[in-house]
């Protein structure tokens, strides 16, 4: 009776795993399918870096936050910049297109001296660089860490100074080098349209998300067991590093706007804006009042007068 019991526990189990890897592979075909790279890929001492151009004028970087990726600039916002600026957008180092640079993630300074790289490499050697929320992060590491390859810096409801609290256990757990890999595959594999919707939502509250959003972003992206451990990682070390980074943002003397609406519960305007604007000579800080974490897409006229004054201060326009 044990045996009998102990091969159908054993037979149930075979199946789960090989549904849900079967899951995992379909929805990593789909996400190849309908979700491929709308750029090129630019190559770093080997490193192959995925970014999307558009448009003409001063060279002008956007860096998407967590989860994210290229096409978060390309739902609107990067096409009205295009009419001014040489837009590039680049997929951070394991989101996107873009490879990993190694397997436990990578520091905000590492991913700053990737991208600061790809741009030189594409002739953009001053640009001016924008980063919503994690972006913000890189962006203020470019700045401190390639002064001589940035004109100016754009912080959008940027993650900025390091904060109090822990990071949430689902993102510890993805992060952990034994769990991760199996739970990354398990919610790849089954998470519900339900839960990424309500992620969504949480994004944009207090403003409802943006219709066309989730459909554009390329959500089986961002499933990918790879690209949510990766995230995890870069996640869960990011307060740490921004203790490092902080102290050093005294000594800029580049051109910083910094646009974050006063109503953002995720990268909360008064740790991380109020402090930057008053750490840097010279900053300036718009707050939008009643606004959440996603100026990119509820407030395109704030963020390109941002991205306009900074050009102005640099001497591009």
């Amino acid at each position: 009776m044990i045996k009998t019991i102990l091969l159908i526990l054993f037979a149930v189990l075979v199946v789960a795993i090989a549904s849900t890897l079967w899951r995992v592979g379909q929805n990593a075909k789909r996400a190849a399918d309908i979700f491929s790279p709308q750029g090129s890929f630019v190559d770093v001492d080997g490193h192959s870096v995925h970014y999307v151009e558009m448009g003409q004028g001063p060279a002008l970087v956007l860096i998407h936050g967590a989860s994210g990726n290229t096409r978060d600039f390309t739902f609107g916002l990067a096409e009205k910049l295009a009419n001014n600026y040489r837009v590039i957008m680049f997929d951070r180092p394991g989101l996107g297109h873009t490879q990993p640079l190694k397997a436990f993630g990578t520091t905000i300074t590492d991913q700053a001296e990737l991208l600061a790289s790809a741009a030189v490499a594409l002739g953009a050697e001053r640009p001016i660089v924008a980063g919503q929320s994690f972006g913000g992060a890189i962006a203020m590491a470019w700045a401190v860490a390639r002064p001589s390859n940035i004109a100016a810096a754009v912080s959008i409801s940027g993650a900025t100074y390091p904060w109090e609290g822990e990071i949430d256990a689902l993102t510890g757990a993805l992060a952990n080098p034994v769990i991760g890999p199996v739970l990354s595959r398990l919610a790849s594999a089954w998470v519900s349209t339900d839960y990424v919707s309500k992620s969504i939502e949480g994004t944009f509250t207090p403003q409802d998300p943006v219709a066309g959003y989730a459909n554009h972003i390329g959500i089986p992206l961002i499933l990918r067991p790879s690209q949510l451990m990766a995230n995890a990682r870069q996640r869960n070390t990011l307060n740490d590093e921004l203790r490092m980074l902080s102290p050093n943002y005294s000594a800029l003397t580049i051109p910083v706007e910094i646009v974050h609406g006063d109503s953002d519960a995720i990268v909360p305007l008064r740790v991380h804006s109020a402090r930057l604007v008053d750490d840097i000579e010279g900053a300036n800080l718009v707050a939008l009042e009643g606004l959440g974490h996603m100026p990119q897409h509820l407030a395109h006229d704030a963020v390109i007068a941002a991205i306009d004054r900074a050009a102005t201060r640099a001497g591009l326009r």
